[in-house]
C-alpha cells in the first residue's frame, strides 16, 4: 500500500501581503508558507496550527480550508497530500520563529516573492507555494467544516 507524505501549511495575508518563512534547503535561500507534516495523534487542523506558531509564533484562529493538493517531488520521488489553509490578519505580525530550520519570516506582495525567488541562490519551496497564493487571490475556500474527525 502506498502512503503519501501528509503536510499542511498556512497561506497568511495582511493587506496586500502575504507570509513566507525562509529555509535554506539543498543550499538556497528557500521560500515556503509556514508548513510541515502531520505528526502522530494530532488532526490536520492542529497540525496546521502547531507549524504556524512554530514556524512564526503566531497563534491564531486558521479560518478557511483553500485546497488540497497532490505533488509529485522529483528530486526526493517522494509523494504529498498537501493541505492548504488560510487566514487574513488585521495587522502584520512580527515574526519569531520557535523552529530552529527557520531563518526569518517575511511579509511579501506577490511581486516581491517573485523577485525573491528570480536572484541567484534563492526559490521556492516548491512549485505549490506559488500555486496557493494563487488560488488564494482567485477567492478559492471552503470551510473547515468540510474536515472531520473519528477517534
Amino acid at each position: 500500500m502506498h502512503k503519501p507524505n501528509i503536510t499542511m501549511a498556512c497561506v497568511v495575508h495582511c493587506k496586500g501581503k502575504f507570509l513566507f518563512v525562509e529555509e535554506i534547503e539543498y543550499g538556497k535561500r528557500t521560500l515556503n508558507q509556514p508548513a510541515g507534516h502531520l505528526e502522530k495523534d494530532e488532526s490536520i487542523l492542529q497540525g496546521a496550527s502547531r507549524e504556524l506558531y512554530e514556524e512564526t509564533g503566531i497563534c491564531a484562529d486558521i479560518q478557511k480550508l483553500l485546497k488540497i493538493y497532490q505533488w509529485h517531488a522529483p528530486r526526493s520521488q517522494t509523494d504529498y497530500l498537501r493541505f492548504v489553509f488560510s487566514l487574513e490578519l488585521d495587522d502584520w505580525a512580527e515574526i519569531t520563529p520557535h523552529d530552529a530550520n527557520i531563518t526569518r519570516g517575511l511579509w511579501l506582495s506577490v511581486e516581491e516573492f517573485q523577485t525573491y525567488i528570480s536572484q541567484e541562490g534563492q526559490c521556492a519551496r516548491n512549485p505549490l507555494v506559488i500555486q496557493a497564493i494563487q488560488d488564494y487571490l482567485k477567492g478559492e475556500h471552503y470551510p473547515l467544516t468540510l474536515l472531520s474527525v473519528f477517534a
